[in-house]
């Protein structure tokens, strides 16, 4: 029997029967991190936030805006990069280990949908109104825009991964999912939103907030073992001008989020300033920018050290217990 040799792009054949042996273990590693952290909205008890949420001295204006910003800029987010795996993600990868993981990445987007339509029904918050801010809200629209204009050209029927050219267009998308929308275009909300919940304000929001950000985590270090793996088996596409290219978009995407902060934070709330966030969003491009074989850029250092105790979270709250128990798996620092 001929073996067929296995590759992220381009295999002879693709049997999504035959998952084993496996040649990718990260990816089998990732996907079993993703059931083990496995949870939905509902569980988080959502009534102190009603009351503080409906109550005039709950929050005040700005603290109110910084949590619409986000619910607008988040809701339609994920139902992006979920289109993007099922689109054109799955249908060009030929390894059937990452495809396993990028199933379960799309349900855990499809739990991330969920919890803010699970939001606005529990806040009673206008579903208009927060499904069209990525529309209306300038700072936010420029961050979606710019990640579908990186990813519109490989949606095309007709496209495939043949050639050097087109394995450029390929990494071009992973690099604007995982690297910028997921690594860099959460971090200013995610910041902006635990700190509501470190000051136990929003608590509810917050806890999804931070089991999105657990997810995103897992995201991103598969992203990036997908982008690395790819220029291993692929080393022409990584041409100086290609590599360009992929740091003049991860350095727009921080210019992009950083509007998006001071948009948010247009007076300074939390102990949060829109340039301490953009020293983050600088620490965060260097991490991305060195996973995938890149040169530091910034030099700048983390100014929020407790979003990397968030993100290596080992427990949860045991919400009928109203206590917290011990998570059952390690964790990931990938702020």
């Amino acid at each position: 029997m001929k073996t067929i040799k296995k590759t992220i792009l381009n295999a002879s054949a693709t049997d999504p029967n035959k998952i084993l042996p496996m040649k990718y273990k990260w990816a089998r590693e990732f996907y079993k991190q993703g059931v083990a952290n496995n949870w939905v909205p509902e569980e988080v008890i959502m009534q102190n936030d009603v009351e503080t949420w409906k109550s005039t001295k709950g929050l005040s204006d700005d603290e109110r805006r910084l949590i619409m910003w986000n619910m607008g800029f988040f809701s339609t987010a994920e139902s992006l990069t979920a289109n993007n795996i099922v689109l054109s993600m799955y249908r060009h990868i030929t390894n059937p280990e990452c495809r396993q993981y990028l199933l379960r990445q799309a349900y855990e987007e499809a739990v991330h949908t969920d919890t803010f339509i699970y939001c606005c029904d529990t806040l009673g918050l206008d579903p208009d109104k927060v499904y069209s801010m990525y529309n209306e809200i300038p700072s936010i629209k420029a961050k979606d825009d710019f990640v579908v204009n990186m990813t519109k050209s490989i949606l095309d029927e007709n496209f495939s991964t043949k050639g050097a050219i087109n394995i450029q267009r390929f990494v071009h998308d992973l690099v604007g999912f995982y690297i910028i929308m997921e690594g860099i275009f959460f971090y200013a909300g995610f910041v902006m939103m635990l700190s509501m919940l470190r000051q136990r304000k929003m608590v509810g929001v917050g806890e999804q907030f931070q089991f999105i950000l657990r997810d995103e985590s897992v995201h991103l270090a598969f992203g990036t073992e997908l982008i690395k793996t790819i220029f291993a088996e692929n080393p022409e596409v990584l041409t100086k001008e290609f590599a360009d290219t992929i740091r003049v978009d991860i350095l727009t995407g921080v210019e992009l989020e950083y509007a998006y902060a001071k948009d948010c934070l247009p007076h300074g709330i939390l102990g949060l300033q829109a340039d301490t966030i953009l020293q983050y969003l600088q620490y965060i491009a260097d991490r991305r920018l060195e996973r995938i074989g890149f040169k530091k850029e910034f030099g700048s250092k983390n100014p929020f050290p407790w979003m990397s105790e968030i993100i290596d979270l080992r427990k949860e709250k045991n919400f009928f217990e109203t206590r917290v128990t011990e998570y059952q798996t390690g964790s990931l620092s990938w702020d």
